[in-house]
């Protein structure tokens, strides 16, 4: 799935993107969803991309590399 540009859509489409990328599989042990986001609600941590403030791929390189 590639994400909305922000220039090309809106907040809800944005958020829209984010739950279901991030949408539970009920799946601990495959998925490592919850790993990455550490328990944080995945529409908090990238609320400046649903806004349109940063891109979903700076937001996500930070989440990997533990800055949040």
């Amino acid at each position: 799935m590639t994400p909305p540009a922000i220039e090309q859509s809106t907040p809800e489409e944005r958020r829209a993107f984010v739950v279901e990328a991030w949408k539970c599989l009920h799946d601990c042990e495959s998925c490592g969803k919850c790993r990455i986001l550490k328990g944080k609600d995945p529409e908090t941590l990238y609320a400046d991309y649903i806004e349109g403030l940063r891109s979903y791929m700076d937001i996500t390189l930070d989440l990997r590399n533990k800055s949040y």
